[in-house]
């Protein structure tokens, strides 16, 4: 799978009077050549597990792009490589990386 990520500034949305949301948000990007709506839908709910067993904190917004692979691949390789993941992002952001 492919992992972005951008961290973002809850304080420059506090002046411009938005709403501050400080957690994570996660979302996927699963495209019609992995697969027909059921099998699409089978991988975001395998990420959506994996993501919320994962628990990555910090004001960041994260896009899963999966690989067909994805489906075939034990829940917990799944979820120690969205973990994995996590944790780089969290260490470049403390550090100030993007």
């Amino acid at each position: 799978m492919t992992v972005f990520y951008l961290a973002r500034a809850v304080a420059e949305a506090a002046r411009r009077d938005k709403p501050i949301h400080s957690g994570p948000r996660v979302g996927f990007t699963v495209g019609r050549a992995l697969g027909g709506a059921v099998v699409r839908n089978r991988m975001k709910r395998r990420l959506r597990e994996a993501v919320r067993l994962a628990r990555v904190a910090g004001a960041v917004d994260v896009v899963i792009n999966p690989k067909k692979s994805l489906l075939v691949a034990e829940f917990a390789a799944v979820l120690n490589e969205v973990k994995r993941a996590f944790v780089v992002i969290e260490q470049r952001v403390k550090g100030g990386v993007r």
